[in-house]
């Protein structure tokens, strides 16, 4: 019946659900119920910072993995994991790439500092406790216990430890227990060591292989890894850093050249909160076009060519690049440190940055996928009825589209939801029988499967494809 309609009976529902779940062993389903009813009180209170498409996502995830379970299916991934299971790692030398400002919206904050292993693993070690935004921005240079050591944060995102008695989860989260003991290590740069390989590859090669391993049914916990990258500002879009990558190093000289027919590249803040630097620190960066950065960062699986940078440093011989103070170890935390004038280059024209500001078009925003896009949404905030009343008023509109575009089979599951939307039974005497709630709800599951999948191959290709600048 759509979000409006998700009052209190079908949200107890969906609690003596989550309840259901967890006492059947079935921890996933549990999260995804529950996440569901968080995500239909935030839309129905309207709640700042809700978007629609995070409980369509999640409405996804519940019906997917609910129905794959109920039809038998023995995967796993399905079952979940209760905890997370910390075991043994022996002896481990991890060195500090940077660190991220965590403000929840379940009332969790704090900070979370991004690790790399000798043997090339990425691990963490957080702080993150229930408070808000204030305790996010405290913990810059908090000071957390593992095991009988105290770990500043901002010394740990700039130096290493050699840690002995180690116990890592499978998410790649370092553990505090007791047996834990640790040594500091001098930092390194990410030029040298374990956190070169970070810029090993080129961005689309790596985030190809990341959308490739990523659960393409699991939404949620897609582009999770850190990936580094070299790149030239060459300006801005509103709070977005336009950037091109910059190609391998040669025996050409310092100033390395933007890969050729690349991609504009966008990099977004990871929190827009007005307490953290992201926002500012990315305003100054973009006030120097061709200024040249290393990035490390994470892809936004949901948008065309876009990055959401944790930190930036100077790039390798480079002249029109950052000059950070030496105790920041040639990295900025861009959450929390702040970039100043004096950081950057001198302001020289460059008359080959003006053609590379041009921006193709978003694969995503400018395909007619979003046709399908609103129909899948107006399934969740209007039900049933408004989908049928939606297709009616279409008409032809809504396959013919995607049909001439060349997604077919987008053109189908969106028919194919539209009609069962509109469809009523009839009893042995003639009357309206209620409609079947299983085909309606396996259809559209069906339509936001492929959508999901369609722009996930979307957003690869704009990786790959040519820029037209």
């Amino acid at each position: 019946a759509g979000a409006p309609a998700a009052g209190a009976v079908p949200q107890a529902e969906l609690l003596r659900a989550a309840h259901s779940a967890r006492l059947a062993g079935l921890p996933r389903a549990e999260s995804a119920a529950l996440r569901t009813v968080r995500g239909l009180r935030a839309h129905r209170g309207r709640q700042n910072g809700h978007r629609l498409a995070e409980l369509v996502e999640v409405l996804h995830d519940l019906l997917y993995v609910a129905g794959r379970l109920a039809a038998g299916d023995p995967d796993p991934a399905l079952v979940g994991v209760l905890r997370r299971a910390y075991q043994p790692d022996g002896t481990l030398e991890v060195y500090g790439v940077c660190r991220e400002p965590v403000i929840s919206a379940t009332g969790y904050a704090g900070v979370v500092t991004h690790l790399v292993a000798a043997d090339g693993r990425q691990l963490s070690f957080g702080d993150v406790k229930p408070g808000g935004p204030d305790r996010a921005r405290d913990c810059a240079r908090a000071v957390t216990e593992m095991g009988a050591v105290a770990v500043n944060h901002a010394v740990l995102a700039r130096g290493g430890l050699r840690i002995t008695g180690t116990t890592v989860s499978p998410d790649g989260r370092l553990g505090a227990g007791k047996g834990v003991r640790a040594t500091p290590l001098a930092g390194t740069d990410w030029s040298t060591g374990a956190l070169a390989g970070l810029f090993a590859r080129s961005l689309a090669e790596v985030v190809t292989a990341q959308l490739a391993t990523d659960d393409p049914e699991d939404p949620g916990r897609a582009g999770t890894a850190l990936v580094g990258g070299d790149l030239m500002v060459v300006g801005a879009v509103g709070d977005q850093v336009l950037a091109r990558e910059l190609a391998p190093a040669t025996d050409a000289g310092p100033e390395r050249a933007p890969v050729p027919d690349g991609p504009v590249i966008r990099l977004v803040p990871v929190d827009s909160h007005p307490m953290l630097a992201h926002v500012a620190n990315l305003r100054r960066l973009a006030s120097r076009p061709g200024l040249r950065i290393r990035v490390v960062g994470r892809l936004d699986p949901d948008r065309a060519s876009t990055l959401r940078p944790l930190a930036v440093g100077p790039v390798p011989g480079a002249a029109a690049t950052l000059r950070l103070p030496a105790d920041w170890h040639g990295r900025v935390d861009l959450g929390y440190d702040e970039i100043q004038g004096s950081h950057l280059p001198p302001r020289e024209p460059d008359p080959t940055i003006g053609p590379m500001l041009a921006v193709g078009a978003d694969a995503i925003a400018e395909s007619p996928l979003w046709r399908v896009r609103r129909l899948v949404e107006l399934a969740v905030s209007g039900g049933r009825r408004a989908v049928a009343e939606a297709a009616r008023g279409d008409g032809t509109g809504l396959a013919g589209p995607l049909r001439r575009a060349g997604f077919t089979t987008a053109a189908a599951v969106a028919a194919a939801l539209a009609a069962e939307s509109d469809r009523r039974g009839r009893d042995a005497f003639g009357r309206l029988t209620d409609p079947d709630p299983d085909r309606y709800a396996w259809a559209w599951l069906a339509v936001t499967a492929h959508l999901a999948a369609a722009e996930r191959e979307l957003i690869r290709s704009s990786w790959t494809a040519p820029s037209v600048g």
